[in-house]
């Protein structure tokens, strides 16, 4: 029970840098906020998502239009990095 215990605590150790890392690493080294900002603010302002609250998959259908709608100047590596980040601070 033990083991099981100590490999539940690493796993999630591991689990929490890899959502670390997808929140504070975008393409190029920026953070996940930069990377909003930068892809976002091409179309339109910063407020206008912020100011809305979703759920992930909310997030997912309206990033991913919105990548559509910028015709290949959000990689599918951005558009996640951003659904993640949006759903962490204006998640439901």
């Amino acid at each position: 029970m033990r083991g099981l215990a100590k490999f539940v605590g690493i796993a999630g150790v591991f689990m929490a840098l890899g959502l670390f890392a997808i929140l504070t690493v975008g393409a190029g080294g920026n953070s996940a906020k930069a990377l909003f900002e930068a892809r976002c603010s091409m179309c339109h302002d910063t407020d206008r998502p912020l100011g809305q609250t979703k759920t992930v998959d909310g997030w997912r259908e309206t990033v991913t239009r919105m990548q559509e709608h910028a015709g290949g100047k959000i990689s599918d590596e951005d558009t996640e990095i951003i659904i993640q980040y949006l759903g962490e601070i204006r998640g439901k």
